[in-house]
């Protein structure tokens, strides 16, 4: 009876234990591990987005923005334009194409060491050297030290959008740490994380697609508020109901959970037309490598449709030149292909295809098929469906696949496709993007490179210093390309964001560096307004993180209890 007795006891005594265990980590999983601290929590429906170095992470804007908590450039921006950062003041020096800046004295890295001229001038000449995905700087001939906190930068051309690509998006790095450094993108040791911004990261996981940071209690425009900021994925389907639930302060929400939203109490906010929904048309392929050809595929979709139904109104209809209407340098004066079917019938039977019984346009003995690819993201599934119907409509056979983002991405970048319902930001900051998208520097955004008229505006239009004379340069770029129409502008969604109110966060002007349109500059979380009253939870709301290993517990005492006591008797 008493090894019973003790059998008894031993496994309950480890089953409390297990129990108590999981309660601890249900409440650390639950906020803040320190009583008082601060924990913001930023849900992300793609999760991992890469190392966060200035080389190593995934190079789409989410991916960025986790980098630049970290790493700071010497221009910043906010919502009135350009503010200071680790230079506080520059000018440009048209007699030697230069810019000379002044930088912030009394800063340090997160190691404790000084940040001086000789980490700018360092980063300057080995990005020049070593490319990232958002800043090459061919436009750069030398960086000079000229004392211990001015750097004079030479440029080797004028290059109209310096301040905004360059100097506003290049993230400085300690010379200290980077200079023996041969390959930045696998640079992955724990000082690769080292910069001067506002957060430290502490964790990141891959497999579970989280990003947690630490402040940096010596930033030098002061600590922010908050304790830490924690990137966690969440599907885009439950990120209105993660909100709602106050399991997390801010995130992406759906246009159709909006109205749902805002009536519990929530702040909306909003940005259309720095987003660019587009059809990829693999022109390296026939038959569209016929431009007469992807005419025919522009009259055939009813971008109307797309807007009204598979965005339910959430979005701004698409101009064939990239650029929306929002922008200073939109040009409404070029072809808009216009929805027309019978156009496009006739297109591709100029192009000798001959439609047949079963429907279809054949030629040369082959039926006119294409394979449309796209992303269970931004409700691209629904739009590519709609296009689909609408290519079958007029003849054309489509065989409809959905990939995970990356992988659509994959085959974009290596022209493994036909057609593809894909996108970019970027479009609302400087029109230097249409260099990137069309040249080739966004692989995912199908480059083209075969009108040599298109070639020499792009190239003309970043060395043009008047303002006025480079807008009708871009002007006439977003003529050409949409004559030639390598890709489809279809509409320009409308992001929305929904939040607690405790950080105020917003879209920065002209989009985060070079025209990132995601309303999380870091700038924002440098204030926090303290615990919001949230709006009361949907009856639906998980208990209490640990309420029910907390009831097993009490639970298993008393059988404990009442065990024992049997056993006694």
């Amino acid at each position: 009876m008493k090894n019973k007795h003790v059998a008894i006891v031993t496994l309950l005594s480890i089953l409390l234990l297990s129990l108590l265990t999981g309660l601890a980590i249900a409440q650390a999983d639950s906020g803040n591990t320190n009583a008082g601290d601060v924990t913001y929590i930023i849900a992300d429906p793609t999760g991992d987005w890469g190392y966060p170095t200035p080389h190593g992470h995934y190079p789409r804007g989410p991916g960025y923005v986790r980098m630049s908590l970290i790493f700071d450039t010497l221009l910043w921006k906010d919502t009135q334009g350009f503010v200071p950062a680790l230079a506080t003041d520059w000018e440009y020096l048209e007699d030697e194409n230069a810019y000379l800046f002044h930088l912030r004295k009394g800063v340090t890295w997160h190691d404790g060491e000084k940040f001086t001229a000789d980490d700018v001038a360092f980063t300057y000449n080995y990005v020049k050297e070593h490319p990232s995905w958002w800043v090459d700087l061919k436009s750069l001939k030398q960086a000079e030290v000229l004392d211990e906190y001015t750097v004079k930068i030479y440029l080797n051309e004028r290059y109209a959008p310096f301040l905004n690509n360059d100097a506003g998006t290049l993230a400085i790095l300690p010379k200290h740490i980077w200079q023996d450094v041969v390959d930045p993108a696998e640079f992955r040791e724990q000082e690769s994380l080292i910069g001067t911004g506002p957060f430290k990261l502490v964790d990141y996981s891959k497999t579970h697609g989280t990003y947690l940071y630490k402040v940096n209690k010596d930033y030098y425009r002061g600590k922010p508020d908050i304790d830490s900021l924690k990137f966690v994925k969440i599907s885009e389907e439950m990120s209105a109901t993660a909100l709602m639930r106050n399991e997390v302060p801010a995130t992406a929400i759906l246009p159709e959970t909006v109205a749902e939203v805002g009536a519990a109490g929530f702040v909306i906010i909003n940005q259309s037309g720095n987003w660019n929904a587009k059809l990829m048309i693999n022109h390296n392929k026939e038959p569209m490598s016929s431009k007469e050809f992807r005419h025919a595929l522009a009259y055939a979709i009813n971008r109307t449709e797309l807007v009204e139904i598979a965005q339910r109104g959430h979005a701004i209809q698409g101009s064939p030149g990239l650029l929306s209407p929002t922008t200073p340098y939109y040009n409404p004066n070029i072809p808009y292909y216009e929805y027309d079917p019978e156009r496009a019938k006739d297109i591709l039977e100029d192009q000798g295809y001959q439609l047949k019984e079963d429907g279809y346009y054949w030629k040369d003995g082959e039926v006119l098929e294409l394979e449309l690819i796209t992303a269970s993201r931004f409700g691209f599934e629904r739009v590519a469906e709609i296009i689909a119907r609408q290519l079958e409509d007029i003849g054309i056979k489509v065989n409809l696949r959905s990939l995970e983002w990356k992988t659509l991405d994959s085959r974009v970048i290596t022209r493994q496709f036909d057609l593809a319902v894909s996108g970019h930001g970027g479009i609302g900051g400087d029109p230097a993007i249409l260099n990137k998208v069309i040249l080739g520097k966004f692989g995912y955004s199908a480059n083209y490179t075969k009108n040599d008229t298109l070639n020499q505006l792009l190239e003309a239009q970043l060395h043009e210093m008047d303002e006025e004379k480079r807008k009708e340069m871009v002007r006439e770029i977003q003529k050409v390309y949409a004559e030639e129409l390598p890709a489809l502008t279809l509409y320009y969604p409308t992001w929305y964001w929904g939040h607690d109110g405790s950080v105020d966060i917003y879209y920065t002007m002209g989009g985060i560096a070079s025209g990132i349109p995601i309303p999380l500059n870091k700038l924002a979380f440098m204030e926090y307004k303290g615990q919001v009253e949230a709006p009361a939870p949907a009856a639906t709301e998980a208990p209490v993180p640990g309420f029910e290993l907390l009831i097993s517990i009490l639970a298993l005492t008393a059988v404990a209890y009442l065990t024992i006591r049997r056993s006694k008797d």
